[in-house]
């Protein structure tokens, strides 16, 4: 028999989300950004459940877009950091992969490869991030610069929000603002909200919305906010309990004792822990054992952590323990641990994966 932690991905799940996210985004299309393995849910599996209704796919590199052809998706797919090396053009080129340009230097490049078939360009500002992208007063004359090469067939308008998940935060409007006043008069189609912007910032839909952590189910907030009632989790996290014991009050519980009981506690092991990307959570973050919801106690270890099963009754070794998921949000979890849902999905390691719906492969054209 097995270890029993595993993680299942409901596709029907995902589909929903993104459906969701379509809606928000009115007429305007949608990218499901399948980055860093789906974010932890497997970026093949879920860019396949979805190939027959997205928009397109973004990916951050192209090992990760190379990946997804390979598999047979041959949607539109954007690279969000772009390209590093000048020889990674050839191969955009064929493989029919938009491109992010983020900086001079890649546009120097390109001026220096010319291609035997054109590619398409989403030029990225920096309107407040600070990140990555063209600064504002450059911005004109670096669009004037790709709008001269031939083998650039298409330049889309790009920027990335920096407080969209915090709703009352006015910086949002500043950077629609100075998206909206240095790309005045510039032919293309834009692209500016990510999940947290489609959600809520209407100003923020533009012609290709970038859904991302919404598609997997997760609350892009850091406070409670009615989407979550309208997402459904894509990832649920389950082992099981692998010991029951009881022991006395004043008994210290996991490494360096950081808990300590105060009563005769019944304590139940869970065969999960930060190896398998459980988070260090604290004393208290729920799990649901049999549909009861019951507190962590002590330090999550590497492999098992320690849950209270005092006040619950009817629990044996070898019942099921949901980490996270349907009846346990992802981002709850990431609020207890002073975390983000997207670190605790994306450091998924170790557990077996499966899917509740059967993924075919798609024919290329």
């Amino acid at each position: 028999m097995s270890r029993p932690a595993r993680a299942v991905i409901h596709l029907d799940a995902l589909k929903h989300n993104y459906r969701l996210a379509k809606s928000l985004a009115g007429e305007g299309n949608a990218l499901a950004v399948v980055k860093a393995d789906a974010y932890g849910h497997g970026a093949i599996s879920c860019a396949q459940s979805l190939s027959d209704e997205a928009d397109g796919f973004a990916v951050a590199c192209i090992e990760e877009a190379l990946e997804l052809r390979a598999a047979g998706i041959r949607n539109r797919m954007l690279i969000l950091e772009g390209f590093f090396d000048p020889s990674e053009l050839t191969e955009i080129a064929s493989e029919n992969l938009d491109i992010v340009v983020h900086n001079p230097e890649q546009i120097r490049i390109l001026e220096q490869t010319p291609l035997d078939k054109p590619v398409r360009v989403w030029l990225k500002m920096d309107s407040g991030m600070h990140r990555v992208g063209i600064l504002p007063d450059q911005y004109r004359d670096a669009w004037i610069r790709l709008e001269q090469l031939p083998w650039i067939n298409e330049i889309l308008l790009m920027t990335h929000l920096a407080c969209a998940d915090e709703p009352d935060n006015g910086y949002t409007l500043q950077q629609l603002e100075t998206f909206e006043r240095h790309t005045l008069g510039l032919p293309g189609e834009r692209s500016i909200a990510n999940s947290a912007g489609l959600i809520h910032c209407a100003s923020a839909r533009a012609d290709w919305s970038r859904p991302g952590l919404m598609l997997y189910g997760a609350s892009p907030f850091d406070r409670s906010h009615e989407i979550e009632s309208t997402l459904k989790p894509v990832m649920e996290l389950q082992s099981a309990i692998i010991s029951i014991k009881e022991i006395p009050a004043g008994s210290p519980v996991g490494y360096a004792g950081t808990a300590v009981t105060q009563k005769t506690t019944r304590l139940g092991v869970i065969a999960i822990g930060y190896a398998d990307g459980y988070p260090l959570a604290p004393n208290g973050t729920p799990v649901v054992v049999n549909g009861q919801s019951v507190p962590l106690i002590g330090r999550v270890s590497m492999d098992m952590l320690t849950i209270d099963l005092s006040e619950v009754e009817g629990v044996n070794v070898g019942d099921p323990a949901l980490l996270w998921g349907k009846d346990l949000p992802v981002t709850e979890i990431a609020r207890h641990a002073g975390t983000i849902p997207y670190q605790l999905l994306c450091n998924l390691n170790r557990v077996p994966v499966s899917y509740t719906q059967q993924v075919k492969h798609k024919e290329t054209a």
